[in-house]
C-alpha cells in the first residue's frame, strides 16, 4: 500500500518541477510512521560551462558529410568571421550518351540556393578551379585542403554575383518557381573532353569520368558580405545537334539540348570551413557560445560528486536539464546569426564518433532538444537515465561527466503514424547561439527517493 502511495506523490513532485522554473529548497514527505518512512526529497545542481573551439575537441574539424554545403564569407558582430567553400564530384549515368552529331556550345557551372545569411546585395566573386587529383575516400573533414588538389594559378573561369541576385530582370526573380543562383562560364573544351569519353568509353560511369574529369573546386575571392546554403551543383553542357530525322533532306535540322551533371549523395563533396572565433573564447562569466559550422560549442561540466551523499545513496528519479539562451536583443542590427534550430547534448569522448557513425540519441548517454522560440530555452528533459547509466558503469559512485552541446540539423520522418528522427547531421548553415551561464539558468534539478 505504501509503495503506491509513495509513486502517486512522486508523481505529483515531478509535474511540480517541470511546471515550475524556480530554484527549488530541499523537502521531505512523510507518509508513514517513524519507522516506516518513505522519503522523497529535491535538490538543484549548478552546470559549469565554457565555450571552447571545434578544433580544440576535433583536431581534423567537424565531421562534413552534407549533401547542402555553405559557401562564401560572412563577418557576424558578435560571433566573428566564417569562411566556406567546397569541393565536389559529378554523378554521370552510366551509359548516358550524348545525340549524334553533337557540337558543344558552352559549359557552366551553377550552384543554386533560396538560403543565406548576411547582406544579400554584396558582390561576391565565385571562381571554379578544376580538381587535377582522386579526391580521398572515407570520412571528411571541415580541415580538408583543398588546395593540395588544383592549381590555383589555373582558374577555370569566375562570375560576380549577388546573394539577392540583383543582377537578374526583377520579372524573373518574381517567378514563384525562382530559385537563386550563381552560374560560372566555363571552357568548352571541358565539355568537348565528356561529349569524346562517352563516345570512346563503354559504358561511361561515374567512376570513368574521374579518371578523366574528379571534379571542381568552387570558392570565394572578394565578398565578405554573405554565406550561402547550397542546395544544388550543376554543370550544364549544352551542345547542338543535326536531326537526321527532322527533314528529307537530313542537313537543315539543327536541334539544341543539354546534359546535366549533378553532385549527389553518391560522389564525393567535401566542404571546407574557416572560423575566427577569437571574441567568443575570450573570458566570460555571462555566456557561453554556440557557432556552426565548425566553430565553437559549449562544454558542460556535471560535477555529479558535489552531491554524491544523495546520489550514491539514494534513488534519483528525475534530473531535469534545460539551457536558456539569450534572446536577439540587438534588433537593430539587420544581419545577425539566428540561434540554432536543435542542440544535441553528447559525452565529450563520444563527439567524434557519433556523426561519423551515423548515431541517433538515444535519451541515455545523448539527448536533442528543440529551440522552443517562445521561451529561448533548449529542454532536454529527464536526465537521470544518464547519471544512473554512468552510476553503474563506475561501480555504484557517480563521476563527474563532460558534455558538449552541438548545433545539429536533424530528419524527422513519420512511423506508424509518429515522428521520429531518422538522421543527425552536423549543422552546417551560419547559426550563433549564447547561452546564459548563471546558476539560475544553468543547473538540474534533481528528484530523490528512498533505495
Amino acid at each position: 500500500m505504501h509503495k503506491n502511495i509513495f509513486y502517486t506523490i512522486l508523481i505529483v513532485v515531478t509535474a511540480l518541477l517541470y511546471s515550475c522554473d524556480d530554484s527549488l529548497k530541499n523537502i521531505g514527505f512523510t507518509i508513514q510512521p517513524e519507522g516506516d518512512r518513505i522519503a522523497v526529497g529535491t535538490d538543484s545542481l549548478f552546470i559549469k560551462a565554457k565555450t571552447v573551439a571545434v578544433d580544440s575537441l576535433l583536431p581534423d574539424g567537424m565531421f562534413a558529410k552534407t549533401k547542402r554545403p555553405v559557401l562564401g564569407e560572412y563577418k557576424d558582430p558578435v560571433f566573428g568571421t566564417t569562411r566556406s567553400d567546397f569541393v565536389g564530384e559529378f554523378y554521370y549515368p552510366e551509359g548516358k550518351k550524348f545525340p549524334k552529331n553533337t557540337t558543344i556550345d558552352s559549359v557552366k557551372v551553377a550552384v543554386f540556393y533560396n538560403s543565406w545569411e548576411g547582406d544579400s546585395l554584396a558582390p561576391i566573386n565565385l571562381t571554379a578551379y578544376e580538381i587535377n587529383k582522386r579526391l580521398p575516400t572515407g570520412s571528411h573533414f571541415t580541415k580538408f585542403d583543398p588546395t593540395k588538389y588544383v592549381d590555383l594559378s589555373a582558374p577555370l573561369g569566375n562570375s560576380v554575383f549577388s546573394v539577392a541576385n540583383i543582377e537578374v530582370p526583377l520579372h524573373e526573380r518574381k517567378q514563384p518557381d525562382y530559385y537563386h543562383r550563381a552560374f560560372i562560364n566555363l571552357p568548352k573544351s571541358l565539355g568537348e573532353r565528356i561529349h569524346n569519353l562517352s563516345e570512346t568509353v563503354n559504358n561511361l560511369d561515374t567512376d570513368a569520368l574521374k579518371e578523366y574529369f574528379k571534379g571542381l573546386y568552387l570558392t570565394t575571392d572578394f565578398g565578405s558580405g554573405a554565406i550561402v546554403t547550397v542546395d544544388y551543383t550543376r554543370l550544364y553542357i549544352h551542345y547542338n545537334y543535326l536531326d537526321e530525322k527532322g527533314s528529307s533532306t537530313k542537313e537543315d535540322t539543327i536541334r539544341t539540348g543539354s546534359m546535366i551533371l549533378n553532385t549527389t549523395p553518391e560522389v564525393i563533396l567535401i566542404n571546407r570551413i574557416e572560423n575566427k572565433n577569437n571574441k567568443l573564447l575570450e573570458e566570460n562569466d555571462e555566456y557561453a557560445y554556440i557557432k556552426s559550422p565548425a566553430g565553437v560549442y559549449t562544454e558542460l561540466e556535471f560535477p555529479l560528486t558535489d552531491k554524491a551523499d544523495k546520489l550514491n545513496n539514494q534513488a534519483l528519479n528525475l534530473a531535469r536539464f534545460k539551457v536558456t539562451a539569450l534572446p536577439d536583443k540587438d534588433a537593430e542590427l539587420k544581419f545577425r546569426l539566428k540561434p540554432s534550430p536543435y542542440l544535441l547534448l553528447i559525452n565529450k569522448e563520444d563527439l567524434k564518433e557519433f556523426f561519423e557513425k551515423r548515431k541517433l540519441p538515444d535519451n541515455v548517454t545523448s539527448f536533442y532538444a528543440q529551440l522552443d522560440e517562445t521561451t529561448y530555452t533548449y529542454d532536454f528533459g529527464n536526465l537521470s537515465t544518464m547519471i544512473n547509466h554512468y552510476k553503474e558503469k563506475n561501480d555504484g559512485k557517480v563521476k563527474n561527466l563532460n558534455y558538449v552541446l552541438v548545433p545539429i540539423d536533424v530528419e524527422i520522418s513519420t512511423i506508424n503514424n509518429q515522428p521520429q528522427i531518422t538522421a543527425v547531421y552536423n549543422q552546417m548553415s551560419p547559426t550563433g547561439t549564447t547561452l546564459f551561464k548563471s546558476e539560475a539558468k544553468m543547473k538540474i534539478d534533481l528528484v530523490f527517493s528512498e533505495l
